[in-house]
């Protein structure tokens, strides 16, 4: 396909042959030439108000000068040194931050994104038990309408069922609990803590089905993100969730890679349940977009029992701990806790919850808005009293992106929100670097592209 494109930022023109398998096919994305601040440029010139962070990744905007200075500086230094030779000061310092503000984990596995530590936490578990003498352990439990990650087993571990379909028949055998989302399936008699209790209950139930020693990990995301729309847990959920794997044994494997590293307001969002995993999985927010990062953190336990045993986690990948990432990350990290800017996801979490629901109070197709931090969610119905969601045919997640972009916004609309086929919501995930301006933006935009996405619909 020939095309003319300006590039605004450099003042060029140039046609192109794409050689590039977009996400979609029947999709021709607009050239990105150019970041300020919360804001994206393409080569027409136009301004997109990154509202989403691109999938919750972005969390400094698209041209912070202290993480490019260091990334500079280490490709003046050494732009990539194989970790089964070399370490690098980078990794260690990066490592040395992330155990000192963790919930107690002791040593850091890095990878180049999320699903690769998601794989890792899996693997890891499963090693982890076979040094130990439990070679019978195989089972894991996640919940359902979760996502964990596109590689094969973090696949196998999500339940969202749209995600799985077509690969099934690759996907290692996994189990399925209910999740925690309590607009949905909280019972009108139910209070938070009875509701709570009962869906965290049915992961002492599926481990007394599949044998206590037979289950290695209970998987989970602390606030739900891409498929369901920024979902907490009741309070006291998790509570439970860590009573019951401590009672069996059954290690707690919670992938923070979309909400964690600041996105809810606290560095890691189990901070706000008061527990602590064995083992946990950031990425995203860590390197916030400047180099491709990941990270799985392991309590003082699985490290020492490898440690003590094999001493050979037998996994790796080429990119794991590379340089040029670590110090893009060091740098993301060490400008959010300069510039305090938790506190600011907090604040303007609060600012933005309030103004949307404000704006959206007797709309009558936004159900729910839920969330924490700068990670927030709109559940779109087609009927606010019922509940009930627009026909999957209609697809109107698509038409909100589409309606956003138009008004240059750019938002992470989904559908399958419910069950993995029925139900559409909008996650909003902006950099932590936004004011007051930018969520009165936010707002309007969004406002204004649901409107048109709705009444395009009729």
């Amino acid at each position: 396909m020939l095309r003319t494109v300006t590039f605004a930022k450099v003042n060029q023109v140039a046609t192109v042959m794409s050689s590039v398998f977009y996400r979609h096919t029947r999709m021709q994305p607009p050239f990105a030439v150019g970041g300020d601040g919360p804001y994206i440029i393409d080569s027409e010139g136009r301004r997109y108000l990154d509202a989403c962070g691109g999938a919750a990744v972005s969390c400094l905007g698209h041209d912070h000068p202290d993480v490019i200075a260091a990334i500079k500086r280490q490709l003046d230094a050494i732009p990539f040194a194989h970790s089964a030779f070399f370490t690098s000061a980078a990794a260690e310092e990066l490592a040395d931050l992330l155990v000192a503000r963790s919930p107690r984990m002791a040593r850091v596995y890095l990878v180049s994104g999320g699903s690769e530590a998601m794989e890792a936490a899996l693997k890891l578990a499963r090693q982890y038990f076979l040094e130990r003498g439990e070679p019978q352990r195989r089972h894991f439990i996640a919940r359902r309408q979760s996502y964990h990650g596109n590689t094969l087993g973090a696949l196998a571990v999500g339940g969202n069922q749209w995600r799985r379909q077509q690969f099934e028949p690759i996907l290692m055998q996994t189990h399925h609990i209910a999740p925690c989302y309590a607009y949905r399936d909280r019972r009108a008699e139910e209070s938070e803590a009875q509701y709570g209790r009962r869906v965290a209950d049915e992961l002492e139930a599926k481990i007394e089905e599949l044998g206590g020693d037979s289950v290695l990990a209970f998987v989970a995301e602390p606030v739900v993100g891409a498929t369901a729309g920024a979902v907490p847990p009741v309070p006291g959920y998790f509570t439970r969730v860590r009573e019951i794997c401590d009672r069996y044994d059954v290690l707690l494997i919670l992938d923070e890679v979309m909400c964690g590293m600041g996105r809810t307001g606290t560095l890691f969002a189990c901070e706000q349940e008061g527990i602590c995993p064995d083992l946990v999985a950031v990425a995203k927010g860590l390197g916030a977009g400047y180099q491709p990062i990941g990270a799985l953190l392991m309590s003082e336990d699985i490290y020492t029992t490898i440690a003590g045993g094999s001493g050979f986690f037998q996994h790796g990948h080429t990119y794991m701990g590379h340089p040029t990432a670590c110090a893009a990350a060091l740098a993301v990290q060490q400008v959010i806790e300069r510039d305090d800017l938790l506190a600011n996801v907090r604040h303007r979490g609060e600012e933005l919850r309030a103004a949307l629901g404000q704006r959206f109070a007797n709309h009558p197709h936004v159900g729910d808005i839920r969330g924490r931090g700068l990670f927030i969610g709109l559940e779109l119905v087609a009927d606010r009293d019922s509940k009930a969601p627009y026909p999957v045919a209609r697809q109107l997640h698509a038409r909100v992106k589409r309606a956003a972009m138009d008004q240059g916004l750019m938002c992470y609309p989904m559908g399958g929100t419910i069950d993995g086929r029925q139900g559409d919501h909008v996650l909003l995930a902006p950099p932590y670097i936004i004011d007051g301006m930018h969520v009165d933006e936010i707002v309007s935009k969004l406002h204004a592209a649901i409107n048109t996405a709705v009444e395009r619909e009729g």
